[in-house]
């Protein structure tokens, strides 16, 4: 063999390593781990096969897609059927399953999209004897504010759309078929329930999303909700927290509030009825304001007042909270939630205050939500904006990072541009080996 020839070989040989080099990177480079990021709008007032290709496709892309403002609630879009129909569910961390109002429907509220209509749909089945006290598979919940929801419980096929073009499909989901809902003060189709029920969109989504999910609520602009590798919550000023379950209400996410400290004052709860170590409050999506059991709040309500003293209190017949005649916030303090573990959250005053147009008002509500829930309080989603919240079902945690939750994040690479950066890749080692040839 002459020197020219082993030269010839030994340069292809280094480009063929080159292209190998080149493509490892770049296939690892564009395969994130599973998870993905979908819809939210926020209004103002089991494992087959298919499932398993869905986590091979999430594992090559990472998708991404915003969340909607408009009023007290937040919704998430997703598709149900074959052919998919898009709806718009509240988001609801306390909420059972997924329902939606569907066709024919004999007492339904007015919603903003067209009404599902399951006999239009190849996968819709009704569920049969679920059991022995409920054979025909009828559901009803009833909410703490009395709305509630009445149908059948059905499997159909749920698709969550991402950002990214890449969709997370879900055969045979249990959902509820609402045929009867009155009570509800929304445009939305009905609710996505993320609590830890068996038949909540996360419990169904199986091992694939580990039981993780995060989502940031904007209070204008754009907000997101992320599953399972994609909403871990970590980095700078992130603070974590244990959550419980309870028996009385096994669905809920329980935090434990130690304190509030309003201005500089630190109202305990130690030495009061509130005071727990099991879980004493309800971290909830669904629910717009913070309500604490009154004896408590009085005293976080007392310790406003200590520092608002330039302003004329005003009341409202609609709302049992502390308000004041005024334009600036300037004069309100700084709220901070303590819970266990050490996570402090300091609250923006936007969080904890809110401008009606005649007054700003204190958005802690002493006193039950309704009077069928005395003994529950609730973190609701007001508080909560511009926090990255994630939760997982594996730790038992739940962490909060401050974050601006109205600012979109650079999406990640998708399988097009990254085919594209492989076509570019290739393009370049191949002009080395042809230089190399023309060398030889």
């Amino acid at each position: 063999m002459s020197f020219a020839t082993r030269m010839m070989m030994m340069s292809i040989t280094l480009s063929l390593q080159i292209i190998t080099a080149f493509l490892f990177i770049t296939a690892t480079a564009s395969s994130p781990p599973s998870g993905f990021t979908m819809d939210l709008i926020h209004l103002r007032t089991s494992a087959s096969s298919s499932r398993r290709s869905n986590t091979d496709d999430l594992r090559r892309s990472t998708p991404y897609a915003d969340i909607f403002f408009e009023t007290s609630e937040y919704l998430m879009k997703l598709k149900i059927g074959t052919p998919p129909v898009e709806i718009e569910a509240v988001l609801d961390t306390g909420g059972e399953i997924i329902w939606t109002q569907c066709l024919p429907c004999l007492n339904c509220y007015k919603q903003r999209n067209p009404i599902f209509d399951p006999s239009k749909s190849s996968t819709y089945k009704e569920k049969l004897n679920c059991n022995t006290s409920n054979p025909s598979c009828e559901y009803t919940l009833t909410y703490v504010d009395q709305s509630y929801s009445k149908g059948r419980l059905a499997t159909e096929t749920v698709t969550i759309q991402s950002t990214s073009g890449h969709s997370y499909v879900m055969p045979e989901t249990v959902i509820g078929c609402s045929h009867n809902s009155s009570g509800f003060r929304t445009t939305s189709s009905g609710t996505v329930g993320l609590s830890w029920a068996s038949l909540s969109l996360i419990s169904q989504m199986g091992k694939d999303m580990h039981g993780a999910f995060s989502y940031c609520l904007s209070p204008e602009g754009n907000s997101k909700i992320s599953f399972g590798s994609n909403a871990i919550v970590s980095g700078d000023g992130t603070v974590t927290t244990p959550m419980f379950t309870k028996k009385e209400k096994p669905g809920y996410y329980y935090l434990n509030l130690d304190a509030v400290t309003v201005g500089g004052a630190r109202v305990e709860t130690l030495g009061t009825p509130f005071h727990a170590s099991d879980g004493n409050i309800v971290i909830d999506s669904g629910t717009t304001l913070t309500y604490l059991p009154a004896s408590y709040c009085s005293l976080v309500r007392e310790s406003v007042e200590k520092v608002v003293t330039s302003a004329e209190q005003v009341t409202f017949p609609d709302i049992d909270t502390l308000c004041y005649k005024t334009n600036t916030m300037d004069i309100f303090p700084v709220i901070t939630m303590h819970f266990s573990g050490g996570a402090d959250l300091v609250l923006d005053k936007n969080n904890t205050y809110m401008d009606n147009g005649e007054a700003i008002c204190l958005m802690i509500v002493c006193g039950p939500v309704s009077p069928i829930a005395e003994t529950l309080a609730l973190f609701g989603n007001r508080a909560q904006n511009n926090f990255l919240v994630g939760y997982d079902h594996s730790s038992l945690k739940v962490s909060f990072k401050p974050t601006d939750c109205g600012v979109t994040e650079n999406k990640p690479r998708d399988s097009t541009s990254a085919a594209s950066l492989l076509q570019l890749n290739i393009k370049f080692v191949l002009f080395i080996v042809v230089l190399s040839l023309i060398r030889l």
